[in-house]
């Protein structure tokens, strides 16, 4: 029987000093391991067997680190080194133990992703694969407005398909298709969080047989963007010029050229060929995927030459005055909506689409545009769409256009803008 190691106490083990391993009794193999200024506790046990050189199985000795004296009491490591020979008692090697809890405390910590981070991966890997930066910008903003404040910093694995309802829930009538988008959006991220292992499970934001039954579908109704009427074209940008910032510019912009919001947000100043009075938006940011030439009247290029200064350094020519990036549609949606409360207040009537009794956006300037082209002018059809770039149905037709009626276009514009610079 193995001598047992007298039991010292805690003012004996204080003064041990001495360079070496120190039983210090209470419990078989708890030892003191000096070295220099490190006093580390060690517990000395036999876990199992092993083979030894010769093939014979030897109990296999092991140290067992237990912690640092003096934070660690004796009293402490005596407590600690009679729960580890327990442990090996019940079959259990307690640093393998310890090191699969660690693993699997690794593996948690890496798979316990915020739905926000798994967004922002999933909104890098959409960066490389879409061509419109608009609808990049759209991922961003929609999530942040919508889905962040309630879901973004929550663990992904343990959100559920109720949770996800009733964030769409306030906006799922008011702003269907905007809440559809999102849907399909929040879709992509568990998808990915799916991919990863982060989530396990069926896909949370499915529509058939799981969010359906829950928001139910809505009776679709096609209607046009809200539009100003022309003749109150002027009278808006005369308040529009009242404004202060790159919002107010930008869509006076937009207003200027009628062209999409999209195309306006990612204008660069390399597309501008200021000598030929010409913007050349390439074909990956265009929606029908072909380059289109904008002729520029001359309140545009002077609009232009106006933002130059604090604009140019910037890589977009209506940045994001915090960021630099690109305006999102919120900035121009929210300029208009300040806008209309501020004229409600004056005339009672604010910047209302009368056929619809909605208040105008930044896209219905084009129907306005458009109206005004066909009940105002003398311009063919053909050139009228061209300036909005709309597909027209023969090809060969389109690319006589392109070229044929730029000049058409251009005095087109120039009309267009003397038009919004004069009262009628």
């Amino acid at each position: 029987m193995p001598k047992k190691s007298k039991e010292l106490s805690a003012l004996s083990v204080a003064k041990i000093k001495a360079t070496g391993r120190h039983s210090v009794g209470g419990v078989d193999g708890l030892c003191l391991n000096v070295e220099g200024n490190s006093r580390v506790w060690i517990l000395r046990a036999v876990v199992g067997k092993r083979l030894d050189k010769d093939g014979k199985l030897r109990p296999h000795r092991r140290d067992i680190g237990i912690g640092p004296y003096p934070e660690v009491s004796l009293a402490e490591a005596r407590a600690k080194a009679t729960e580890l020979r327990l442990q090996i008692r019940n079959g259990i090697d307690p640093i393998a133990y310890k090191q699969e809890q660690l693993e699997k405390f690794h593996i948690q910590k890496m798979r316990d992703k915020t739905f926000r981070e798994c967004a922002e991966v999933v909104i890098t890997n959409k960066t490389r694969e879409l061509k419109n930066e608009k609808h990049i910008g759209q991922w961003t903003s929609t999530l942040e407005t919508y889905i962040y404040p309630t879901l973004g910093n929550i663990s992904i694995g343990t959100i559920t398909k109720v949770d996800i309802a009733e964030v769409l829930r306030p906006i799922w009538a008011e702003k269907n298709e905007t809440a559809k988008r999102i849907r399909g959006r929040i879709e992509t991220i568990f998808d990915y969080a799916k991919a990863m292992g982060y989530f396990v499970g069926d896909n949370p934001a499915e529509w058939k047989g799981n969010l359906e039954p829950i928001l139910g579908n809505l009776k679709q109704e096609s209607r046009p963007h809200p539009s100003l009427p022309y003749e109150q074209v002027y009278e808006f940008i005369q308040h529009l010029r009242q404004k202060i910032g790159i919002s107010p510019k930008a869509l006076e912009f937009a207003i200027l050229t009628a062209c999409r919001s999209g195309e306006i947000f990612g204008a660069k100043w390399q597309e501008i060929d200021f000598k030929n009075k010409v913007w050349i938006i390439p074909k990956e940011r265009m929606k029908a995927e072909k380059e289109h030439r904008v002729p520029l009247s001359k309140e545009a290029i002077n609009l232009l030459k106006s933002i130059q200064p604090y604009s140019q350094p910037q890589e977009f020519i209506f940045p994001a005055p915090r960021s630099g990036e690109m305006l999102s549609d919120m900035s121009l949606t929210t300029l208009i909506k300040r806008m209309h409360e501020q004229k409600f207040k004056e005339n009672g009537l604010g910047y209302i689409d009368p056929k619809q009794n909605r208040v105008i956006t930044t896209h219905g300037f084009r129907s306005t545009f458009r109206d005004w082209s066909a009940d105002k002018t003398d311009y063919p059809r053909e050139v009228c769409e061209h300036v909005l770039a709309h597909k027209l149905p023969d090809e060969v037709e389109a690319a006589y256009l392109r070229g044929a009626y730029l000049e058409k276009r251009k005095g087109l514009m120039g009309d267009w803008a003397e038009f919004c610079e004069n009262k009628t």
